[in-house]
């Protein structure tokens, strides 16, 4: 079977192989579509965290079932399922403490241990949920999405709260939508004008800012001075990581959702005085990923704009460099096996 693997920064190989055989405890899965993530664009371009080559990527992924054991779930082969792509050990702190997102044995497909960019794999059982009638291109983008939706959680966003999210990618329209949906006033922060105005225009956020030397000024006008209750970077940009806090309001909450690879340095009296709360946001629960299927399942999400470009998966590594530049107005890209 074919697979596609990132051997070092820079370059992706399309290679043959044995197809996988699957243990007792495992699912067999033929891969149908595959996400690319934030995380995938960074491992390429040798920017990524907690991060080896050569690896395959892909944690995104829609998936039907070839082979699986008898199952609580009911799953059974033929049916199509969503990965939750997160092997975490189940007896550490976290994991016993129901934080299985940042177990401290984690291992994430496409990132610790090869992911499905891939025709077939197999993956504990343990991990998939049924569909429940969702497309593959919904499917796909589930895990994405429970990023945002695991971070709303985390802040414990109420109605009528103005939030400021940084960063209109993926990661940061999941922030956005779910956020929206518990009532709060969202405004939005991007560099980039095209997808302030997709925002606007699919999301429906009333209020965007471009970034730079104004933006400061634009969110104070914004809430009367106030500024905001609850301030997401979804950028994972140095720059933007340290600066967000100025746009949180005294006795608000900072929620760094981007991974930096680097150190951040924050000037202490400036959180000190606000009494900021930082808090981190990492990968997301089976919760999450049942919140989103839920909010797909009702249409409330516009799944048929936020996915911008898609080609099969002998065609991803010739396009995959046109990707990573902005001006070509990617929002999420897909690949199809």
């Amino acid at each position: 079977m074919k697979y596609i693997v990132c051997e070092k920064p820079g370059e992706f190989l399309m290679k043959e192989k044995e197809e996988p055989q699957r243990k007792q405890g495992e699912a067999l899965l033929k891969i149908t579509k595959v996400g690319i993530c934030g995380t995938d664009l960074h491992a390429y371009a040798g920017n990524q965290a907690f991060f080896t080559y050569p690896r395959i990527l892909g944690h995104e992924l829609a998936a039907e079932v070839v082979e699986i054991d008898e199952n609580s779930k009911g799953i059974k082969a033929g049916d199509k399922v969503v990965i939750m792509p997160y092997l975490s050990c189940g007896k550490c702190v976290a994991c016993r403490d129901g934080k299985t997102n940042c177990c401290t044995n984690i291992a994430v497909l496409g990132v610790h241990t090869d992911g499905g960019m891939q025709e077939r794999i197999t993956v504990p059982s343990d991990i998939l949920l049924p569909a429940n009638g969702l497309a593959d291109s919904e499917i796909a983008i589930v895990e994405c999405l429970a990023i945002g939706a695991h971070a709303i959680r985390r802040s414990s966003i109420k109605s009528g709260e103005t939030v400021v999210v940084v960063g209109c990618g993926p990661i940061g329209i999941g922030i956005m939508k779910f956020a929206q949906i518990e009532g709060a006033k969202v405004i939005a922060i991007d560099m980039n004008a095209q997808r302030l105005e997709y925002v606007k225009n699919e999301i429906g956020i009333e209020y965007t800012v471009l970034g730079g030397s104004d933006a400061v000024k634009e969110v104070s006008k914004l809430t009367g001075g106030d500024m905001a209750t609850a301030v997401y970077d979804a950028t994972g940009h140095k720059g933007a990581l340290e600066n967000g806090v100025d746009y949180m309001a005294h006795g608000g909450r900072y929620i760094l959702v981007g991974l930096s690879k680097g150190e951040l340095v924050f000037t202490h009296p400036k959180i000190h005085a606000k009494e900021t709360s930082i808090l981190c946001s990492r990968n997301a629960t089976i919760q999450d990923f049942e919140y989103v299927m839920n909010v797909m399942q009702q249409g409330k999400f516009p799944t048929d704009s936020f996915i911008t470009h898609t080609v099969p998966y002998t065609e991803m590594i010739s396009n995959f460099d046109s990707w990573l530049d902005p001006a070509n107005g990617v929002i999420k890209a897909t690949v199809n096996f």
